[in-house]
């Protein structure tokens, strides 16, 4: 005899409820954090800030913003192998709160530490409670509405973050801003912790546990990472080793590049795939270059589009300064505001026979994201002449971002589950995710061309990301006969070995 699903939040598992506010509350203290990153480095010592060249600052950012990225393919393996996924969400929530503890501590090396565990505990946590809510159901028509509510929480968080982290960094200081994100997370472990019984119990364990000589060398690596981690930071901080972030972050891109092609050549090369499942892996290849780009424009948002919002937006309303984070809310509340007209757009579509390729799609989404920079461009030039822009300017290119990422993230998310080798699925996920890591750190360096100095080559910068975005996308629309005949007939043939 069967038992009725469990239906105890809003109709779906009560366990959505303990991960969505987790998630809400992680959120939360990610994007408020990360929001602020970039204006406290650039900060001057006056305003109690690092006082960091904009290069710099811009490429710490970029590589914080990777590494949490990255992080999340041995965060994933760990949970897999070691430790299971609660343990993986609880241990990691404990990390990241260390993490922004340290950061509201106003001393010179508190910053990078606490940067170090942030990242450390967000790779641990985040693909592992995104993977739980999968498993609160089995085979469940309600799955796609719950990571929908699902993902509701994530833009409910960062809202919360922007608007509360901004308001302490604005009125009360840094160091209170950060310790408002710690005490988010904080609660968001609370809830957790006082909730876990809602979620199911093979949640709790590894899904291919390793061996106790296994675990034993798990462990091992992992205290190996946590000393050569504490060693090169205590030699940075002593003044051992210099390290400039600007080449570090451009050695790093390329590291993650040559990864990602080495990984994506082994397993079209030594896969042992069919002829389908290659034309299929060369779509896919067109979306993961879609995404590298799409990311390396977006993510200006933390850094110069936030730093053209402090020193060249008038945030004046009335008596009343708009903080400059609260502008980054906008791709959260537009997110909320257009995902169901997106959804409804697809499937509108589909019925009318009109379905563009994945590498259509994704070029829409790059050409929309370069709009948005060419808006950016005009409002430089005025900048460039001595004005404070109105704020309509970062308005509507934070609404042409969110249209833009509307239009490929989902989509490429869609493209690897569907056009993956199914016993590679997994590994390509993680090869995918790479492309994240990529395009933040490219992003970290392009914003270093970010001059407040100089302000007559920003309208520079943003032009010239808006006409690579361009141009990337018209070679996506040019490839995109070949792509549809590789997606078409790589779906309409089947591999006996999947």
């Amino acid at each position: 005899m069967s038992s009725a699903p469990d239906s105890g939040w809003f109709g779906h598992p009560k366990g959505l409820s303990t991960l969505f506010f987790t998630e809400m509350w992680e959120r939360m203290s990610y994007y408020g954090m990360r929001a602020m990153l970039v204006l406290f480095m650039t900060a001057s010592l006056q305003e109690e800030g690092l006082a960091f060249t904009v290069a710099s600052a811009a490429a710490i950012y970029g590589l914080y913003t990777g590494a949490v990225y990255f992080l999340g393919l041995p965060g994933g393996w760990l949970a897999d192998r070691l430790f299971g996924g609660q343990k993986a969400v609880w241990y990691g929530g404990i990390i990241i709160m260390i993490g922004h503890i340290i950061l509201a501590i106003p001393h010179d090396y508190s910053f990078f530490i606490g940067l170090i565990f942030v990242a450390t505990g967000t790779g641990l946590l985040k693909p592992n409670i995104s993977a739980m809510v999968g498993q609160l159901y089995s085979d469940d028509e309600r799955r796609d509405g719950g990571y929908a509510i699902y993902y509701m929480g994530i833009n409910l968080g960062s809202l919360i973050g922007y608007y509360v982290c901004g308001y302490f960094m604005e009125n009360v200081g840094w160091h209170w801003a950060f310790g408002a994100a710690a005490v988010g997370m904080a609660i968001g472990l609370i809830q957790y912790k006082r909730t876990l019984n809602n979620l199911p119990e093979h949640s709790a364990l590894p899904a291919n546990p390793l061996g106790p000589k296994g675990a034993s060398r798990a462990w091992g690596g992992i205290a190996a990472f946590v000393i050569v981690v504490a060693g090169v930071t205590a030699a940075a901080m002593t003044g051992t080793i210099v390290i400039n972030p600007t080449i570090v972050a451009g050695y790093t891109a390329v590291v993650f590049t040559v990864i990602f092609f080495v990984y994506f050549g082994l397993i079209y090369f030594k896969g042992k795939l069919t002829a389908a499942e290659k034309q299929r892996m060369w779509a896919l290849f067109l979306v993961c270059i879609a995404s590298a780009c799409f990311w390396s424009g977006f993510e200006q948002a933390g850094s110069s589009l936030n730093l053209f919002a402090r020193d060249y937006t008038d945030r004046l309303i009335g008596t009343f300064e708009i903080p400059t984070t609260w502008f980054q809310s906008l791709n959260s509340l537009f997110i909320i505001a257009l995902s169901p007209f997106f959804a409804a757009l697809w499937i509108n579509l589909s019925k009318k026979m009109v379905s563009p390729t994945y590498s259509v799609k994704c070029a829409l989404g790059l050409v929309i994201m370069a709009s948005g920079f060419l808006v950016m461009f005009m409002a430089a030039q005025y900048a460039a002449e001595g004005l404070k822009v109105a704020p309509y300017w970062l308005v509507t290119t934070y609404f042409l971002h969110t249209v833009g990422e509307l239009c490929l993230s989902p989509v490429a998310l869609s493209a690897v589950s569907k056009l993956s080798p199914k016993r590679y699925t997994g590994q390509m996920m993680g090869v995918f995710v790479l492309t994240y890591s990529i395009g933040n750190i490219i992003a970290g360096l392009l914003a270093g061309n970010f001059d407040p100095n100089n302000v007559d080559e920003i309208p520079n910068l943003y032009l010239q990301i808006a006409l690579f975005s361009i141009g990337v996308g018209i070679v996506l629309v040019l490839m995109s006969f070949k792509a549809k005949v590789w997606e078409k007939q790589g779906l309409e043939q089947t591999s006996p070995a999947q």
